[in-house]
């Protein structure tokens, strides 16, 4: 698809250098596109553009941004959720601080791009109705097992906690499944504009759990590890062991996991960091999915039919192109 003229994305105020992928001009070309799909968006729906910074301290200059809004009135008109299901799950989880969490409220009310409220539109309508929850993972995963009893959205069960990770990883949203005598945990990870890079390698102490889940899961390929630490896999590999330590947790818990990532088909960056994080992985496990968002919408019935046109017009349409 051909890029946007720098004097387009200049006169929406999308020229941002962030965006700019070196040696990979599908990806700056993609991150630019959904920077100017979200501003043209706002327009639509007449709501005023925010900042850059979105919150500026005393005596700082900020500059307009069009893929935000001003925080003020995204946090009392929740403009960035498409519909009230979203908002809803939003407000019930700022209710339910979990213990040492890292969540941005500004990136969630006033961050048009992020794939934080992103995650909230797409599995908002599940949040609170555990059949409906239930009847969507088995139409986009049909093997897996039980059914919903909570959905629970920038979820760990334990940050910091030596018995998982002992870091801060969480999901997305984590669809907690009752087994009957056991648990389940369907834990999900949501990209949009994000690029993969390379990582800094954990810590001696935090490296030695790391390989300790790794090899006692079972699912990783001989000498996997050396092509996911320090790499551009390796956040990839943390949410992936974060399902794998819950399945060994001492209390025994949880019996079944799999740890799944959804992003656009454009992200052509997850696309193949997804391909070849499976490459790394015995052939039997089925700890480990990827899925385009695409995929996900394209299932009849699994979300309301309002919920997919409208996700579909704000993050995956350019106008002109229909939905």
């Amino acid at each position: 698809m051909e890029g946007l003229s720098k004097a387009v994305l200049l006169a929406a105020h999308c020229w941002e250098d962030v965006d700019r992928v070196p040696g990979r001009p599908e990806m700056t070309a993609f991150r630019r596109r959904v920077r100017h799909r979200q501003a043209r968006w706002r327009e639509r729906n007449g709501l005023p553009m925010g900042t850059q910074p979105i919150a500026p301290k005393p005596g700082e200059d900020p500059r307009p941004l069009g893929s935000r809004l001003p925080l003020d009135l995204a946090g009392r008109s929740g403009a960035n959720f498409l519909i009230p299901t979203a908002r809803a799950a939003v407000d019930d989880r700022l209710a339910q601080p979990e213990p040492h969490q890292t969540l941005s409220t500004q990136r969630l009310w006033a961050d048009l791009l992020s794939s934080m409220p992103m995650c909230f539109n797409l599995f908002g309508d599940l949040a609170q109705e555990p059949a409906a929850a239930t009847a969507a993972i088995h139409a986009w995963w049909p093997d897996v097992p039980g059914g919903v009893d909570c959905v629970a959205f920038e979820h760990s069960p334990g940050r910091l906690d030596a018995d998982y990770l002992g870091n801060r990883s969480a999901f997305d949203v984590a669809f907690l499944l009752d087994l009957g005598s056991s648990r389940g945990v369907l834990g999900i990870e949501t990209k949009y504009h994000e690029r993969t890079g390379s990582e800094k390698t954990p810590s001696d102490a935090r490296l030695a759990r790391y390989r300790e889940v790794s090899e006692r899961s079972g699912a990783f390929r001989p000498d996997a590890l050396e092509d996911l630490i320090g790499t551009d896999l390796q956040q990839i590999w943390l949410d992936h062991l974060l399902v794998l330590s819950m399945i060994q947790h001492p209390s025994e818990r949880w019996a079944w996991g799999r740890f799944v990532l959804v992003h656009p088909a454009e992200n052509l960056d997850f696309a193949d960091a997804c391909r070849r994080y499976g490459e790394l992985l015995v052939g039997e496990q089925n700890t480990f999915a990827s899925a385009t968002i695409e995929s996900l919408l394209a299932v009849d019935g699994a979300l309301p039919l309002a919920t997919a046109r409208a996700f579909r017009d704000r993050y995956l349409t350019d106008e002109g192109e229909g939905s």
